[in-house]
């Protein structure tokens, strides 16, 4: 108490602003004289009556009968600019992915005052630096004092904001600039004559303990790395670059694990189910504290400039369903609860799991499958259906593969060595800060092509082939092209995207007998020629051979 202190944390809890009167000007009846008291902060910035007259003078004065001067009609009651400040209480929450296993992060009040105020808001990561205090409400009958303990802050930033920070990926970005960024140039150059094996690579390192699931390997190193988003204009309009995706499947098909590992990759992540954890649930809610409403951050908010994992989705509240959709197209949450009106950010990918509502029927919708409206669905950038049909040959590598001891390393279509966790980690925090890759005029006549052949197909899905789907392929081209170390958009890139399309059961027009849950990458010797005759493939089906 009383030393300078350093916290750093996410901003969990806002409370309004308000004015607060620093100090009062009392006369005395008695003797005329004039004194100020200061407001204690040490009980909540209590101004408590003076016992006795303080006024300087010659004697000391005994008098109790005294009142504010400006309630006697004095003209010049002070500057209330002067007497006044602003002040603002928030809460500060350390970041769950430091703290160790079955560790309930701690919370500390933050005071704001003047120039502070309104310069976080909840869901922020911000670093603190102020001073440490005791607060404790006055004495009261019948009531147990308690003591708590706060940071009086003389300087706050904000580390999520644009202009300070871009986000906690730069920071990790920063840190790879040494021998990390050389071992990732040198990697590359070692496979600039075949690129595809070196990302094959990279993916075997994403959940290596799980066996097979190629494609949803990818679309989760696709979702970490992200696309390229469009700022505001001069209209207001804005294309979010993260994408989200959704895993539906069969109990058993390692979702879960899935969900977990990409937030051990995330720079900032969260990991909730879809009820909820707490009351604010996966946006935001307004919650009464000393008498007053506060705004408490839920898991979108935690998340701004990050990933949120939801697993459980199909259990989510019908309440959060339509808040939820602003949360992951505009990337905010708009608010009007008990009398706080505002928008948080919520610039976050989203990657959820879920079971199929009974049976998956091949033959209705995604959205008879899943219970989930069509606007939600047409949200998420890929939807991989995982569904685990008895296949003996199968069965018996993925029992190999368990009693083997679940190691990636012992199975003949993996490389000899994985990155580790913190190499994989760093890897895409430094491809999502470093490159903004632009799409050349051959990939994009690519994609154009195949949303062309989606909306044109017989039976194709209304939630799923509007013009998100576009905006879907381009994001996921410009991904793959960041994964492949390289800043402009090529064809191999939206074949790419357009494969994972066909991952998705949304169509087996192109490539047939896709499947999400048994794919396995081919082996490093033949990795480049079998993605060639793919490509070669997928270019033909969509009339543009002469790009292969």
């Amino acid at each position: 108490v009383g030393r300078l202190v350093s916290v750093s944390g996410t901003v969990v809890r806002t409370g309004v602003v308000k004015m607060m009167e620093t100090r009062r000007r009392y006369r005395c009846a008695r003797c005329g004289g004039e004194f100020d008291v200061q407001a204690e902060a040490e009980q909540y910035n209590h101004l408590a009556r003076p016992t006795r007259c303080l006024a300087p003078g010659a004697e000391p004065c005994t008098s109790t009968a005294f009142a504010p001067a400006a309630s006697v009609g004095d003209a010049e009651i002070g500057d209330a600019a002067d007497r006044c400040i602003d002040y603002q209480e928030i809460k500060v929450q350390e970041q769950a992915e430091r703290l160790a296993l079955g560790s309930i992060p701690r919370a500390v009040a933050v005071l704001l005052e003047a120039g502070l105020v309104d310069c976080a808001k909840s869901g922020d990561a911000v670093t603190v630096v102020g001073v440490v205090v005791w607060r404790w409400r006055a004495p009261a009958v019948g009531e147990r004092p308690d003591i708590a303990v706060a940071v009086r802050a003389s300087s706050v930033r904000v580390r999520s904001a644009a202009g300070t920070l871009e986000s906690a990926a730069a920071k990790d970005s920063a840190g790879a600039q040494s021998e990390e960024l050389a071992m990732f140039r040198r990697f590359w150059r070692d496979g600039a004559d075949r690129p595809v094996a070196a990302r094959n690579a990279i993916v075997a390192a994403v959940c290596p303990q799980v066996h097979g699931l190629f494609y949803a390997k990818l679309a989760v190193a696709l979702t970490l790395v992200g696309g390229v988003g469009v700022g505001c204009d001069a209209s207001g309009l804005r294309v979010r670059g993260d994408g989200h995706l959704l895993l539906v499947g069969d109990p058993g098909t390692a979702k879960s694990q899935l969900l977990r590992h990409a937030a051990r990759l995330a720079p900032r992540a969260v990991l909730t189910t879809g009820v909820g954890s707490t009351s604010a649930g996966l946006t935001v809610a307004a919650v009464r504290d000393g008498g007053e409403w506060q705004l408490e951050a839920g898991a979108l908010v935690l998340a701004d400039r990050g990933v949120c994992c939801i697993d459980e989705f199909g259990s989510i509240r019908d309440a959060e369903k339509a808040t939820i959709l602003e949360a992951m197209e505009q990337q905010s949450i708009s608010v009007a609860k008990a009398g706080i009106v505002c928008r948080l950010n919520a610039r976050c990918s989203v990657v959820a799991a879920m079971n199929p509502k009974g049976a998956y029927d091949a033959g209705a919708s995604l959205a008879v499958n899943t219970a989930l409206p069509a606007p939600l669905l047409s949200r998420f950038d890929l939807v991989l259906v995982m569904l685990d049909a008895p296949d003996a040959a199968w069965d018996a590598r993925v029992s190999q593969f368990v009693l083997a001891g679940g190691s990636a390393r012992d199975q003949p279509d993996q490389p000899d060595q994985l990155w580790p966790l913190a190499t994989l980690r760093a890897y895409f925090a430094f491809v999502k800060a470093a490159f903004e890759p632009q799409t050349t005029a051959a990939a994009e006549r690519v994609l154009t092509a195949y949303y062309r052949l989606q909306r044109q197909r017989d039976g194709a899905s209304a939630a799923r082939t509007t013009i998100r789907l576009l905006e879907s392929l381009i994001r996921l081209a410009q991904a793959h092209a960041r994964l492949m170390f390289r800043a402009k958009v090529l064809v191999p890139d939206a074949v790419a995207a357009v494969l994972l399309m066909e991952a998705t059961m949304l169509s087996a027009s192109l490539i047939p007998g896709v499947d999400a849950l048994r794919s396995l990458p081919a082996a490093d010797a033949d990795a480049d020629a079998d993605y060639a005759r793919l490509q070669r493939t997928v270019l033909g089906r969509l009339g543009l051979a002469h790009l292969a």
